[in-house]
């Protein structure tokens, strides 16, 4: 699984370095054109002001594509929370199809699946929870496998396809979920870009012999506002926000209903 500097830090933190960092290359900027330029008497270029909008756009941009990323990423994810419920749920459905002791046996299997897929949301580590989802899908696929040896027919068949979806559905989320992040390339770009941008900045301020920190301050605010939410974004496991797991909950509810 791919780790990046700010997995360990909450949103609030992340914010908080996100802009300090940010204005830390203002200032650089600022030092630069005050201590470099103007000391020498040299005046502003007159494509300095261009090229601060050209970075700003591009600035703007690259955010704008890596925010979809996590934003496409985080509707598969939910999207796939769907899938798995009704896939589980289907299955246990089925297991009425078969004998009762060996579908009394799948059903119990797959209440103690959907109970490790929501403990991850309290106290399970996600490694623990994916080795016992594989444990419960080796238990259910070596019972369904004999039952469908010893009776073939269309109801062990449509029970099969029921757990291989499973089988399938839960590695589309491990993949979603722990694998699937944006590639560091993107950050490196990402970073080099917003260094110039506000390096570019500062030093029109630097030229201007002003800060002008009322007029810089909300702008670096949403900028790093922005990267804080994709950052969330693209650590599913600790970041603050959390893909609803309501379609896996109620189905819960519904099996323990019946006695599982």
């Amino acid at each position: 699984m791919d780790t990046f500097l700010f997995d360990s830090l909450s949103a609030y933190t992340t914010f908080f370095a996100i802009t300090s960092l940010i204005l830390l290359f203002y200032e650089l900027g600022y030092q630069i054109a005050i201590r470099r330029y103007l000391k020498k008497n040299i005046k502003e270029p007159s494509t300095l002001g261009q090229i601060s909008g050209g970075l700003l756009g591009m600035w703007a941009f690259v955010l704008a594509f890596t925010f979809s990323i996590v934003a496409t990423q985080f509707r598969l994810r939910k999207d796939l929370v769907m899938e798995e419920a009704n896939a589980v749920g289907t299955a246990f459905l089925r297991a009425d199809l078969i004998n009762h002791e060996d579908g009394t046996a799948i059903k119990k299997d797959l209440a103690k699946y959907i109970d490790i897929r929501l403990q991850v949301l309290k106290s399970l580590n996600v490694k623990d929870a994916i080795v016992q989802s594989v444990e419960i899908h080796k238990s259910l696929w070596a019972r369904i496998t004999s039952v469908a040896v010893a009776n073939p027919n269309t109801n062990t068949s449509l029970l099969t396809q029921a757990i291989n979806e499973v089988i399938d559905i839960h590695e589309k989320r491990v993949t979603a979920g722990t694998r699937t992040r944006i590639p560091h390339s993107i950050w490196v770009t990402l970073f080099i870009i917003s260094f110039l941008a506000i390096l570019s900045i500062g030093m029109q301020a630097g030229f201007n012999k002003s800060r002008r920190l009322l007029m810089i301050i909300p702008l670096i605010m949403a900028f790093a506002a922005l990267s804080t939410l994709i950052v969330d974004l693209n650590n599913p496991q600790s970041g603050s926000i959390k893909v609803d797991q309501q379609p896996m909950q109620s189905l819960q509810k519904s099996i323990q209903e019946e006695g599982f």
